[in-house]
């Protein structure tokens, strides 16, 4: 490889902080080295790496295992994980009890229905640790090129993989393990490394090995090759790595820049060679990750204290009949030992379970029998059919092509399906902006250089801010005939210097060292088209590319990079040539959200430049009393740039000296070979002192747009009583145009801006005082609180006046203190928008955790970052909008879009169907059961609570699993009370959501009242219409076998009947699954009463023989089931009627067909709209209501 061409460079970081030449380990620097903490040590390149006692035996193999269980763990820990559940245990507690006498049914008839359900639930485990399984062994069976000896070498598995060993990974080749870098297929030993995997982030990073393995590139030289390395212990932090290697004698430091991580991708390089340092378990993306937070819906909570409502209802019941059978027990001699009652228990010569002479202890044993029996109470098969459904829901919802994204071939993601109906109840959204609201694609639109604005280009902000004031726009160029073709990242359009006229401009100097700094100062790698000649570049950013693609249009293209120069093509303003110029790199300053700027060190034609650019917020501070000239044009320039919604950056320039640049080298050096635990302090300390006493020469403007389809989606959400908070870290002037252009503000809506901008604060930051300053900001917070809560108390009953809050991040932080929040949260919620400026992800964080505790609602967390992860996590919902910086938002959220757009038909369509099907869904199955259950309750006291069943066994165990479970799950899975065209045109449906009006206690209790009235009709008109006549022609009056099997008829025809009743949109499936159970009880009743009689008991030949030759069976039952229904039936239609729901009313409008009316519709959508609902519907109404309040006042 030595004697060939190197290949050009690719992307990025080139000399920055931790990139470059690594001196000679210092003594005083190696001081943690072999303390705790830092006493890992490998020996490279032996054959056994355990010279030391016990170093072998400390590393972990590298195979890895993410799965929940082993083939020895599987039955155990997965038994386990079922029977913390109450009801699993309650029912393993009375399957196990049925072995004995208490039992009121046959062990295996009670066995069977937990044995079918928890099996289910471990079967669905196991198949999901299957698939991780199946994965572990995919990554473990990857083959890697590892060193054998005498210079070869050879592939083997990831999990043979040993530390100390060295490897050769080629290009687009994953690293099995976390190395260190020897050399690569440059001669300075740099790669490209790909981190995706680890952190999400799209861009490449620069890595570098020790100059003096450099040299290393045929694979014979390591034949010979030896090593030692001392470092860190494993741990989680993915961007700290401290230690030394021992070559030839001499110590070496290494650091983060030497360290390639496991399941990073080798981009851009034909290959490296790398000695394993950590394996396995202690390599640092295994060691950092971790299970995402566990999160319960808010139904599936209240679910768990419907059990225990039921279970408490159990008890009582057992209680009492236990307290009934005592008394009759022993009512059944009296004191001579005659019979008095039930003689045909024979009390007189009877067991313990009916002995009057022991009735508390018979009363004892009736209760553990009555436990067992009313246990039917309990839905068995409750939690496992959920889960079934929010499967099957989440599948609908990565299916649904409204929300694929064509471009970036990008669908819906549910990572979890534990919150599908939790997408139904969201209360408040805490949004990103940059990325999130906007696309993350930035366009150079304008700039001041030298105190002159140039760009005649408008924004989209711009365009809002004319409609609000109704202003022509003067300079909007969109439709201009003689524009360019658009060029991606670049939306410039000024005369003045395009097309090399910059040079006739008075200050042409200043402009083509602004031009200069922007084609210089960055970390992007061009890639010149061999064919065409066209260069294109990779940044980190797409602020970055955007300045370079400018710089390039305007007459300054950079072109070409090495490891020491750049290479660039400008304008000559003398001869009106392109000349060639190169640049010699000395150093590259990274931009860091601490730093806030970045910075260039190059060598031009003898002089030394240091070139930065950087937020106003540190950069105007950094300037020099010469440096100033332009400052208060340039500011004016700035926030006229904010409030157009545009991101600006501020350049400067100095020169130096020899002296001060062999200075800074010395330092600089020092401080980045550094291997103590203040390195990066080091570091800024150094960069801080250089980085001042600058020139300044301008400012740049980049506009990031707002998505496709943004506005109308907050509008929907809007209307839907959705509130919306927007927290980023842009300025409040950006933040607040941006909020106008997406109208989440509108003119007329009062703002209560929150910051710190009084001269009082002003002259304490000066001063120093940081106690003093504390105190005062924190009271002045506490005053502009109060205020704000004061004028909204004072508009409340005077007008419909809506009211905005914005806070920065300074107030922020002291909002959020413990003796304020609940103040800041008074008033946040009562204001129509919120957003809060330069936020921390911290902030962020906190402010999402606030508004979840302090009100007790859904919130759901929207951001496409990593400084959004800690937002999503703390959320009820996190949702990861898979764009532009990469997938570590995503891999941290519950659910991923790509558009913020989606998120309007995943919460007003998904949200509202999954809640309402899974509420529906709970509350029938406690209607049914207890319809199943209170019968057997009514059988007892009709039976002097002699604990005889009323049904056959298998009546009992396979009521829940077979006669009514298929079509509750077509209910949770199909059901839909209206379509998905008018949940988005009445997003008013929302609100049932967000109420909790379908799983109310109110509407639970109403379930389960309707499920005891129903057991009561069953029973009574059962019992009654068979109580004394005759059966059939022999004139047979009804046995318990008659009566249990045609009680057993009535009841799977009315659950049944009644959850057709309960759908409002029928599918086949629904059909065939609701009378297809009716006629799988038929079938059964045929099959198991074909059995012996030994088996199916009272069950035997019953239907065959006595039920269906007879009409009053069929009488009965039709009469029974029509009377059970019309209750339901009645209440329904007086609530539809008289008291309709928003899912009436829309359901009422389709009926008549009045859909396309305006009246109807405006009748329904006016309670959409509230005086502080923000949205460009909101916006249109208020307008038009001040209107006519003008036209009133003149009147």
């Amino acid at each position: 490889m030595r004697g060939k061409r190197r290949r050009k460079l690719h992307l990025s970081k080139l000399y920055s902080f931790a990139c470059g030449r690594q001196s000679l380990m210092k003594g005083a620097e190696h001081s943690q080295i072999g303390e705790r903490g830092y006493s890992w040590v490998v020996l490279c390149n032996e054959e056994e790496n355990s010279s030391e006692e016990g170093i072998k035996n400390k590393y972990a193999d590298n195979a890895v295992r993410s799965t929940k269980y082993t083939v020895a763990t599987f039955l155990p820990k997965s038994l386990f994980e079922q029977f913390r559940r109450v009801a699993n245990f309650y029912f393993l507690v009375t399957g196990v009890m049925s072995f004995t006498k208490l039992a009121p049914y046959t062990a295996v008839s009670a066995i069977l229905p937990l044995v079918i359900v928890i099996g289910a639930t471990m079967v669905k485990e196991g198949i999901e640790d299957m698939r991780r399984k199946r994965q572990d062994i995919e990554v473990n069976n990857r083959r890697v090129n590892v060193h054998k000896g005498n210079g070869t070498f050879e592939y083997t598995e990831w999990k043979n993989l040993k530390v100390g060993r060295i490897v050769k990974i080629m290009k687009d080749e994953f690293f099995p393990a976390d190395l260190i870098l020897l050399s690569s297929s440059y001669e300075d030993s740099v790669c490209y490394v790909e981190t995706m995997n680890l952190d999400g982030e799209t861009n490449l990073k620069l890595k570098q090995g020790l100059e003096v393995t450099c040299s290393l590139h045929e694979d014979f030289e390591f034949s010979d090759f030896r090593a030692s390395i001392k470092c860190e212990d494993p741990n989680a932090n993915l961007y700290s790595f401290v230690g030394s290697m021992e070559f030839k004698d001499q110590q070496y430091p290494l650091s983060p820049q030497q360290l390639l991580l496991r399941d990073s991708k080798l981009r851009n390089t034909d290959y490296i060679f790398g000695v394993v340092v950590f394996t396995g378990q202690d390599t640092k993306v295994i060691q950092n990750s971790t299970d995402p937070p566990s999160k319960r819906s808010k139904v599936e909570k209240k679910m768990d204290k419907i059990i225990y409502l039921l279970f408490c209802i159990l008890i009582f019941m057992a209680l009492v009949g236990s307290i009934f059978f005592g008394i009759a027990t022993k009512d059944d001699l009296d004191d001579d030992g005659r019979v008095m009652k039930r003689w045909y228990l024979r009390p007189d010569d009877s067991t313990v379970f009916f002995d009057p002479k022991s009735a508390f202890a018979a009363s004892v044993l009736h209760f553990l029998t009555a436990l067992m029996l009313y246990g039917y109470f309990i839905p068995i098969s409750l939690y496992v059919s959920i889960e079934i459904v929010k499967v099957l829901q989440s599948i609908f919802i990565n299916q649904d092509l409204h929300m694929y994204y064509d471009e970036a071939d990008k669908p819906a993601h549910a990572r979890t399906s534990n919150l599908n109906e939790e997408l139904g109840q969201v209360d408040t959204i805490l949004s990103d902006k940059t990325g999130t609201l906007t696309c993350n694609s930035m366009e150079f639109i304008k700039c001041s250089i030298a105190g002159v604005a140039y760009g005649r280009g408008v924004t989209e902000v711009e365009r809002s801010m004319s409609s609000r004031h109704d202003s022509p726009l003067i300079n909007d160029i969109r439709d201009s005939p003689n524009r360019n073709p658009p060029i991606k990242g670049f939306n410039f359009t000024d005369e003045r210097i395009m097309n090399g006229n910059w040079v006739d401009e008075p200050y042409a100097d200043i402009i083509q060292k602004f031009f200069r700094l922007l084609a210089v100062c960055h970390t992007a790698i061009p890639e010149v088209d061999e064919v065409e000649g066209n260069v294109s570049y990779e940044a980190e950013s797409p602020d970055e590319a955007a300045f370079v693609i400018a710089a390039r249009e305007l007459g300054f293209e950079f072109y070409k990079r090495t490891q020491a120069s750049l290479s660039m093509y400008e304008l000559d303003p003398v001869s009106g040539d392109k000349v060639e110029r190169i640049y010699t790199l000395l150093n590259v300053l990274e931009f860091d959200s601490s730093r806030k700027r970045m910075s260039v060190i190059v060598k031009d034609e003898g002089r030394i430049l240091l070139l930065c650019k950087g937020a106003d917020s540190v950069m105007f501070e950094r300037l020099s009393k010469d440096g100033r000239e332009y400052e208060e044009k340039t500011l004016e320039d700035v926030r006229e740039y904010s409030d157009a919604g545009l991101r600006t950056l501020i350049l400067a320039y100095r020169e130096l000296d020899d002296e001060q640049y062999k200075e800074f080298d010395t330092e600089f050096s020092k401080a980045k070979n550094s291997v103590s635990a203040d390195r990066e302090t080091l570091i800024n300390e150094v960069t801080d002192k250089i980085e001042r006493e600058l020139i300044l020469l301008g400012a740049t403007a980049v506009e990031d747009k707002l998505q496709n389809g943004v506005p109308d989606c907050i509008d929907k959400l809007a209307q839907a009583g959705i509130k919306i908070w927007v927290l980023t870290g842009d300025k409040m002037e950006t933040a607040i145009n941006i909020g106008f252009a997406c109208s989440l503000l509108r003119e007329g809506m009062k703002q209560l801006i929150i910051q710190l901008e009084t001269p009082e604060i002003h002259a304490l930051e000066k001063a120093g005082d940081k106690r003093a300053l504390a105190k005062a900001s924190k009271e002045n917070i506490r005053y502009q609180i109060s205020e704000g809560a004061e004028q909204l108390a004072a508009s409340r009953g005077t007008s419909e006046q809506a009211f905005a809050l914005i806070i920065d991040g300074k107030s922020l932080a002291y909002a959020l203190e413990d003796n304020m929040k609940d103040m800041f949260l008074a008033l946040a919620i009562r204001c129509a928008s919120v957003i809060c400026c330069r936020s921390s992800p911290k902030q962020k964080a906190l402010v999402t955790r606030l508004v979840k505790s302090g009100t007790g609602k859904t919130t759901l967390a929207i951001g496409d970052g990593a400084n959004d992860v800690g937002m999503l996590q703390e959320a009820d919902i996190g949702v990861g909008i898979s764009g532009v910086e990469g997938m570590q938002a995503v891999m941290s959220s519950d659910i991923a879009i790509a558009q913020f757009r989606y998120l309007e038909r995943l919460l007003l369509v998904h949200g509202h169907w999954c809640y309402r099907r899974i509420s529906s869904m709970i509350c029938y199955f406690f209607y049914k059961n207890i319809t199943f259950g209170f019968t057997l309750f009514l059988y007892e006291v009709n039976a002097s609570f002699s604990g005889q069943a009323e049904y056959n066994d298998w009546f009992l165990s396979l009521y829940n699993v077979f006669f009514s479970s298929l079509p509750v799950i077509a209910l949770g899975v199909f059901d839909q009370d209206v379509s998905a065209r008018y949940c988005l045109k009445f997003p008013i449906l929302y609100q049932e959501g967000v109420q909790n009006v379908l799983f109310s206690w109110r509407r639970i209790l109403s379930w389960m009242f309707n499920g005891f009235i129903s057991a009561i009709m069953i029973f009574f008109f059962c019992t009654k219409a068979m109580e004394v006549q005759p059966f059939d022609k022999a004139g047979k009056t009804a046995e318990r076998d008659i009566l249990g099997a045609t009680m057993y008829t009535c009841i799977v025809w009315v659950v049944n009947l009644q959850i057709a009743l309960a759908i409002s949109y029928f599918t086949l499936i629904q059909h065939i699954f609701i009378w297809g159970t009716i006629a799988l009880w038929y079938f059964f009743l045929l099959v198991y009463g074909a059995i012996s009689p030994g088996i199916s008991t009272i069950a035997y030949k019953v239907f065959i023989e006595t039920l269906a030759p007879s009409p009053f069976y069929w009488i009965v039952t039709f009469f029974v089931v029509i009377s059970t229904l019309i209750p339901y039936f009645s209440y329904s239609a007086l609530k539809m009627q008289f008291f309709p729901c928003y899912h009436d009313m829309v359901q009422w409008i389709r009926y008549e067909g009045k859909t396309n009316d305006p009246e109807f519709c405006h009748m329904v959508r006016q309670r959409s709209l509230r005086p502080t609902t923000v949205g460009s519907t909101a916006r249109l109404a208020a307008k038009t209501n001040s209107i006519r309040q003008n036209s009133t006042n003149q009147r």
